[in-house]
């Protein structure tokens, strides 16, 4: 997400990073620039127009000239005024009521809708330790209903049944009094999608927002339509009182104009994002973090947030203990490391939160992406056991053997190989004193420009 912005803001940044004086023009300049990002990344005008005067009127006051790095305190001003745009902090689902807490779900069809009913489902019982029950009341599309249960059966939660022949309201509240019965913390209600805003829909939503009065009405929208995204969630702000939004298919929208509109064309927050297909591919919207995004400084939060969560602590330490006992690291402890990864996400998603990845050549990142660590784990999943504990017998023939069962051609086989002995150095590296420098000092030569301090920008 923010791809495009990120690229144009940075290399227009960097310009003036460096200046001893900012002067009127040169800040005239920089911002002509800024503005010329933003609108590329289809920000609303009036969100652009508000950014450039509040930032101009920072820029060239006292603020700035009495700095002894004009250049970087523009780069923090421009920081601040992003996350004011954006809304400053993440603001969290306020379930604070008598239970059940009663979240409300709407959208336009196609937005993703009950997709996040079933990811907030999971946040929520595994995040916040809440339980939770969904309902469709979705009686136009019976695929919605069957897609929900799915859903519920594949996070865990529990799924109140409901079918065409009801009444939205009646089958909202017989899943509010059943959550009553049980003592269920939160009920997640997914709503009917229409492909535009109408009377008829705004008429039933509006009875149904009436007859439930949930804590939290969420409105799920696409980030991919741009500010597009932002006038939709306006109009359905008239006729409900939204308390968020959920900015769905960020990992597919290269722009972020919906990111940077919605809080001010709508003045509610973005309380989450979709980040990709998985269940657990929902982020809390941190627009301070998004803001060091945007400016390539990275977000290294989010990224010790997810390795907290998704990291699986005791498999991490069995590996660490094999290492430093000096047992060695197999082919099946490389695939472990594979698995981890893209528990995670992927290492793009990874790497998308580190700083100076804007740096790094589109050719390495395609190495990096998820097709790759799906090639791998089908190349080691090919290996007998013995050739994954000894690496060095696969010679000729046997490397045939295992293309041919993976997949891919033996050259690929080599290069995996390869990188797997080169983990194994890093690993022996560990070993003693010092290890872990050592290792950190050998991945920072394996690793592009930019990264672990390899002459990134620095702001």
């Amino acid at each position: 997400m923010f791809e495009n912005l990120q690229e144009r803001l940075g290399k227009t940044l960097k310009n003036i990073s460096g200046r001893g004086r900012l002067t009127e023009d040169n800040i005239k300049d920089t911002l002509r620039e800024v503005r010329m990002a933003f609108l590329e990344a289809d920000v609303a005008l009036p969100v652009v127009r508000e950014f450039v005067k509040q930032v101009k009127e920072r820029a060239v006051g006292i603020e700035v000239t009495k700095s002894l790095s004009p250049g970087q305190v523009f780069i923090k001003i421009v920081r601040e005024e992003l996350e004011k745009a954006m809304g400053e902090a993440n603001e969290e689902l306020s379930l604070n009521a008598q239970p059940p807490a009663v979240v409300m779900m709407a959208g336009l069809q196609g937005a993703g809708k009950t997709t996040s009913v079933g990811k907030l489902a999971k946040f929520l019982k595994e995040r916040k330790k809440k339980s939770v029950l969904v309902v469709s009341a979705d009686v136009y599309r019976p695929a919605a209903i069957k897609q929900l249960e799915t859903l519920a059966t594949e996070v865990d939660v529990e799924f109140f049944p409901s079918d065409i022949s009801q009444k939205p309201v009646d089958i909202a509240q017989a899943a509010i009094s059943h959550a009553k019965k049980k003592f269920i913390d939160v009920v997640l209600v997914d709503t009917a999608g229409r492909l535009h805003v109408d009377n008829d829909m705004m008429d039933e939503i509006k009875a149904l927002h009436g007859a439930i009065n949930p804590i939290e009405t969420l409105f799920v929208v696409d980030a991919m339509t741009g500010q597009d995204a932002a006038n939709t969630a306006k109009a359905f702000d008239e006729a409900l009182p939204l308390t968020g939004v959920i900015l769905t298919k960020t990992d597919g929208d290269a722009r972020g104009g919906a990111a940077l509109s919605i809080r001010h064309i709508t003045g509610k927050p973005i309380k989450f994002m979709g980040v990709g297909e998985r269940t657990d591919a929902l982020e809390p919207f941190h627009p301070d973090r998004i803001a060091s995004r945007i400016l390539g400084m990275g977000d290294v939060l989010s990224l010790i947030e997810e390795v907290e969560m998704k990291v699986d602590k005791e498999q991490a330490e069995k590996v660490a203990k094999k290492v430093f006992k000096g047992d060695g690291f197999t082919l099946d402890d490389f695939a472990e490391q594979l698995k981890q990864m893209k528990n995670m996400g992927g290492m793009m998603s990874m790497l998308d939160k580190l700083p100076g990845m804007q740096n790094i050549p589109d050719a390495v990142k395609g190495q990096m992406g998820d097709k790759t660590f799906i090639q791998m784990e089908a190349i080691i999943s090919s290996m007998t056991k013995k050739e994954r504990a000894r690496p060095e017998i696969i010679k000729g023939s046997r490397k045939k053997r295992i293309a041919a069962g993976s997949g891919t051609q033996v050259q690929e086989i080599n290069k995996l190989l390869k990188q797997f002995t080169q983990m194994q150095k890093m690993m022996k590296k560990m070993k003693g004193k010092g290890g872990m420098q050592k290792m950190m000092r050998g991945m920072k030569g394996m690793l592009p420009p930019g990264m672990m301090g390899g002459g990134g920008p620095k702001f």
